[in-house]
This record gives structure tokens, sequence and C-alpha cells, in this order.
């Protein structure tokens, strides 16, 4: 397999986040629960953080033929989104087959494929600027991957019980 230049990685990671700050959108547009719209709502301004940073490394990249110094900013965010999610009123309005519950699955395949991305090139590059970057991301991916592996967790107890899946 030939090995992706910094150029290459740099236009997939910026689809990637383009792609889930859309998805992230959309399930916020099409959810009429108030609380999962702020989580998602929150989650794509996170995205277009990302973007940011990742395009005025692509334009520097291309003039200067590495990665500038960025002031990378901190994560916002996780705590409310946590508090949120770890609320029992959200999770008795949220069934495990509702469109929402498809949508945090979807989203966790998407952030898992962002970690993966991200890690990988941070362990891959010699660029201690694009090291930097890419080790940002990947920790931010993971916060977004541990909020929804929490409410998908959840959703799944909920099914077993209401169910009566219990082998006991």
């Amino acid at each position: 397999m030939e090995k992706q230049t910094a150029t290459d990685i740099l236009k997939t990671a910026i689809l990637m986040e383009k792609r889930g700050k859309a998805f992230y959108e959309q399930v916020a547009r099409q959810t009429s629960d108030e609380d999962v719209q702020k989580i998602f709502n929150i989650m794509a301004g996170e995205e277009q953080i990302h973007i940011d940073y990742l395009s005025k490394q692509f334009s520097n990249y291309e003039k200067n033929q590495k990665f500038g110094k960025l002031e990378l900013a901190e994560k916002e965010g996780d705590e409310s989104i946590a508090n949120m999610i770890l609320s029992k009123d959200l999770r008795n309005r949220l069934s495990a087959a509702s469109f929402e519950a498809a949508a945090i699955s979807a989203a966790m395949d998407m952030e898992t494929k962002a970690i993966e991305v991200y890690s990988k090139r941070a362990e891959e590059t010699d660029d201690p600027n694009e090291k930097k970057l890419y080790q940002w991301l990947a920790d931010w991916e993971k916060g977004h991957h541990h909020i929804l592996h929490e409410l998908n967790e959840d959703l799944k107890e909920k099914i077993w019980y209401d169910n009566s899946f219990w082998p006991f």
C-alpha cells in the first residue's frame, strides 16, 4: 500500500470533519428531542473548529511544505454534554430502536474512523507540529466517542430490560 502524503491526510481529515459536521447538523434538525439537538449541535460546532484548524494547516502546508505552529483550543463542552447524557430524563425519553439511537451508533463509527486516521498519522510523522495537531484531534474525537458510547450502552441496557432479555 502506498504511503499517504501530508496533503492526502489533510484532505482526508477535512473531508471527514465536514461529513461529521453535516451528519451532526442533520441529526439535530431531524430529532424532536431538545437535549439531543443540543448534543449534536455542540458536536457539529466542534467539528467546525477541527475544519478551521485543518484548513489553516492545509493552506500553510501548500505554501511552505511544512506544518505551522498552531495554538490549539482546549476542549470545551464534554462535561455539559456528559451531564445531559447522564440525565435520567433523557435516557427515559430515548428508545434503543429510535432514529436518535441509530444516529448515535453511526456517529460512533465515524468517530472511531477519525481516531484511527489521526492516531496513525500522529505516530507516523516526524513533524512535531503535525504530530501535535493529529494527537489533539485524536484526543478530541476520543472524547466524542466516549460520550456517544456511554449513551449507546445505556440504550442497550434499556432495551434489554424493557424486553426481559436477561438470562436469569
